[in-house]
């Protein structure tokens, strides 16, 4: 049995006509009846009743109308899903990001991308830069947000903003109420900074920034990085950070420019083999807004 013999059927028990039948289906009458007797010959018992002028459907054939439809409408209904799917329309996409990369920028992206795509379901984790890498490679996100650069061959990279770093100080630092500093300024003051197996790249270019500047800094406390300007505030030290920590709003701290204007470049990533439609239509919003309002640069 095939599914064309069940539209044909249908066709037929609902019109109660052949000729009407074969009109709605776009084809030939003789073609319709010859396919209506071979469904009944495969199925052993008559689905019309052909003896009166209008055709009638058996009481076996209700039954068999009943099930049809539900069969047809099933089907429909799978072909319009997988449709909606091929198109990116619906699924699912998980999302890495910093708990910085949040404070600017990434709602307006997730809201833009939402209104695009209703359908598809967001998972949302908030990760530290190596993190997100290990679950890009191991599937369990498909997109990451991660400052400094990304070196797995395996994924796909894009950079989306160059950030410029500031020092963030105890507000009763001497330093504080200074407009810009350089690097060497604080050289000899302790440091707070998130451990190098968080975000190896960023923290590699954090140090590289201080010996440039003549000295290794002193690191006497480790956190993550929004805690990082908590600590900051309670006097554990300094520290180096994206400026968007500002829109953290944390008491206690000042934020002073550095010289230079050193900065860090965030770039999306995401598995270069898996690339699914979500996937597609996600980067193209994040290609569309960026991350916050500096400007957005391919890096291949």
């Amino acid at each position: 049995m095939e599914l064309r013999h069940l539209r044909y059927f249908l066709a037929v028990a609902e019109e109660k006509h052949f000729g009407r039948a074969a009109k709605r289906l776009g084809i030939a009458q003789p073609p319709l009846s010859r396919q209506i007797q071979a469904l009944e010959g495969e199925l052993g018992f008559e689905l019309l009743d052909r003896s009166r002028r209008r055709v009638e459907v058996t009481a076996a054939g209700a039954v068999l109308s009943r099930h049809a439809q539900q069969v047809l409408t099933a089907i429909d209904a799978g072909v319009r899903e997988a449709r909606r799917a091929a198109l990116g329309e619906t699924g699912r996409l998980a999302i890495g990001y910093s708990a910085s990369v949040a404070l600017t920028g990434f709602t307006e992206l997730l809201r833009e991308f939402r209104t695009r795509s209703p359908g598809v379901d967001l998972v949302l984790r908030e990760l530290p830069a190596q993190a997100q890498i290990e679950a890009l490679v191991g599937g369990t996100i498909d997109v990451g947000f991660i400052r400094g650069s990304v070196t797995d061959s395996s994924l796909a990279s894009r950079r989306v903003r160059r950030e410029p770093l500031v020092v963030a100080l105890p507000v009763a630092h001497p330093l504080a109420g200074k407009q810009r500093i350089s690097l060497s300024q604080v050289a000899h003051e302790p440091f707070v900074c998130f451990p190098r197996a968080l975000g190896p790249a960023f923290f590699d270019l954090l140090m590289r920034l201080c010996h440039e500047a003549g000295f290794t800094p002193h690191i006497a406390q480790e956190a993550t990085q929004l805690d990082i300007v908590s600590l900051v505030a309670a006097g554990f030290g300094v520290a180096l950070v994206p400026a968007s920590i500002r829109a953290a709003r944390r008491p206690g701290v000042a934020f002073v420019s550095i010289a230079g204007r050193p900065c860090v470049d965030l770039f999306v990533a995401w598995r270069g083999t898996d690339f699914t439609m979500p996937v597609k239509h996600f980067l193209e919003v994040v290609q569309r807004l960026g991350v916050g309002e500096h400007p957005r640069e391919d890096t291949g």
